[in-house]
């Protein structure tokens, strides 16, 4: 298996020394034609996995009492230190599942 910073070497090496594509009178195109086309993933297990975790959080954070005192000071409009810290908390979260999804989202 080769590293990442030995393939900008080994492109160059490979473009060196080779004329242009091979003939195969068409067989790629044809191999490309019958293959079949490629599966749908299910989303449900995602989706599920999403509920019934922030559905633990939930249920795990009720007994808070920061919590508590954050989401009340927050749906009030009261700013507290315990609802700027539930604010942060949760853009913290956002953030992390943002940078998660661009890592996840990069083709092999």
């Amino acid at each position: 298996m080769m590293n990442e910073p030995h393939d900008d070497d080994v492109d160059a090496l490979l473009r060196k020394h080779f004329d242009g594509p091979v003939p195969d009178d068409g067989f790629c195109e044809r191999v490309m034609q019958r293959l079949p086309p490629p599966r749908r993933r299910a989303t449900w297990p995602v989706w599920t996995g999403i509920l019934v975790g922030a559905a633990s959080c939930w249920t795990s954070l009720q007994a808070m009492p920061l919590l508590r005192a954050g989401w009340h000071d927050w749906t009030h409009g009261a700013w507290s230190p315990s609802a700027a810290a539930l604010l942060l908390a949760m853009a913290c979260m956002t953030l992390l599942a943002f940078g998660w999804a661009l890592v996840e989202s990069r083709d092999p």
